[in-house]
């Protein structure tokens, strides 16, 4: 039975394992490699067990970690052509580099990549399709849903999806002015609101189970993130049509079967 383990999601740090507790992906780096193998270690898994490291984006929060681990492992890295270019201009990637195309076959997943609207060089999501035909999807950091997005996930088993703030708690924040219009854009984070709208979507169309991910830990709360997502999926059956969590800052172990 293939899992999504979220061992780590907000602004300061992402990492995603998909796959079996013996061998699986890693989706982004953000945390240093002691912190990784910690988390790993909780959920009964290893670095051993990490077969290829799919990045997202560029930003730290999501490769800061990705230098040392790929030094310690035999793993290759997969990305979108210009964040890949960024990648090793930068020094973050030592051993094996792939630009990713549709359907890259890992450990007997199909990995597809679409396109997430966000102020990065060439941000994407991920869909993981297991042989079982069930599936499984990140996306996170999106200014807003797009057609490109729906295509993608419509009908996905499991979605780890952002709901990154909470439109009042960004708009009476501490965060100066340029930030804030950063993240209410169209190329910045996915709000609560936002999150439920397009989880009541991906519920009609046959998504089992939803994971919230990548709260801000400023702007947002947990149970505010949930609520709000809870209210847009009024007409839907919690723990019947649909399953619901929020994805921890670090894990202190635990994973969603697909």
């Amino acid at each position: 039975m293939a899992r999504v383990y979220p061992l780590f999601s907000s602004s300061k740090g992402n990492s995603i394992y998909i796959g079996s507790k013996n061998e699986g992906i890693l989706i982004d780096d953000g945390v240093s490699l002691s912190r990784l193998k910690n988390a790993l270690e909780l959920n009964g898994l290893s670095v051993d067990s990490i077969k290829a490291v799919f990045v997202t984006h560029e930003h730290s929060d999501h490769i800061k970690g990705l230098a040392v681990l790929t030094k310690k492992i035999k793993a290759p890295v997969f990305a979108r052509g210009l964040t890949l270019e960024y990648l090793l201009k930068s020094g973050a990637v030592s051993g094996e580099y792939y630009e990713i195309s549709d359907g890259e076959e890992i450990c007997g997943m199909s990995v597809e990549c679409f396109s997430t609207p966000h102020d990065a060089r060439e941000s994407c999501g991920y869909k993981v399709t297991f042989p079982d035909g069930k599936s499984a999807a990140v996306c996170t950091d999106l200014g807003h849903v797009t057609e490109e997005i729906e295509k993608a996930l419509l009908g996905t088993s499991c979605v780890l999806l952002e709901a990154n703030y909470d439109v009042e708690m960004l708009r009476n924040g501490s965060y100066p002015y340029y930030l804030k219009m950063r993240i209410f854009s169209g190329n910045g984070h996915l709000s609560n609101i936002d999150s439920g709208k397009f989880a009541a979507e991906l519920v009609k169309s046959g998504t089992e189970k939803i994971i919230l991910g990548h709260l801000s830990q400023e702007n947002n709360r947990p149970e505010i993130a949930e609520n709000t997502v809870v209210s847009c999926l009024d007409g839907f059956r919690r723990n019947a049509d649909y399953i619901l969590s929020v994805a921890p800052v670090q894990t202190s172990g635990g994973f969603v079967a697909v």
